[in-house]
């Protein structure tokens, strides 16, 4: 596909909004204002870990300060669980998109190719449970978390042969001897 007079690799995407291509694109942040991709993904990932954490921790002074002054004025305690309500709300959505994420990493995977899986022409013929780019876990964190994102190696896609294997269920035999790794 030729956008921004290029020829993309594999997992990449033209990005409209920021009018740039983007290396393992996943999704254009409307909060942030910028693409998420591979330069960014991992610093996204602890932004939402942080922001979870920082609503937790909210919450739970929300509840202390209701603990700690029972016999304030009632419409001050109404206004703190209308507060905690709210913040509980966001909170089980930062959860959610934390383990969304989370799984992401695991797979190797971008939320682009999860949810537009049938349009990108290298993955449609992949059935659905197999993810082509995954190393296996620990691989796939080592990637994310460890390996500087100013370097970026092509990734090939995987063979026929490798797809199949790669399709095939695993074992506790398989686990034992790493291969999910």
């Amino acid at each position: 596909m030729f956008v921004c007079v290029q020829l993309q690799p594999p997992r990449a995407k033209h990005c409209h909004d920021c009018d740039k291509c983007v290396l393992q694109f996943d999704h254009h942040c409307l909060w942030l204002g910028s693409c998420v991709g591979q330069d960014n993904h991992c610093k996204f990932w602890w932004y939402i870990c942080e922001e979870t954490a920082l609503c937790l921790w909210t919450g739970i002074l929300y509840i202390m300060y209701l603990k700690a002054n029972i016999s304030r004025a009632w419409w001050k305690d109404a206004i703190m669980i209308l507060l905690l309500i709210a913040l509980s709300i966001v909170i089980i959505f930062l959860l959610l998109l934390l383990l969304f994420h989370s799984y992401l990493v695991l797979t190797n995977q971008t939320t682009y190719e999860l949810v537009r899986r049938r349009r990108i022409p290298y993955l449609r013929r992949i059935p659905e449970r197999v993810y082509p780019f995954s190393k296996g876990i620990c691989r796939n964190l080592y990637n994310f978390c460890c390996v500087r994102s100013s370097i970026y190696s092509l990734e090939p896609l995987p063979s026929s042969q490798e797809l199949e294997e790669k399709a095939r269920p695993y074992t506790c035999l398989d686990i034992l001897a790493c291969r999910c790794c």
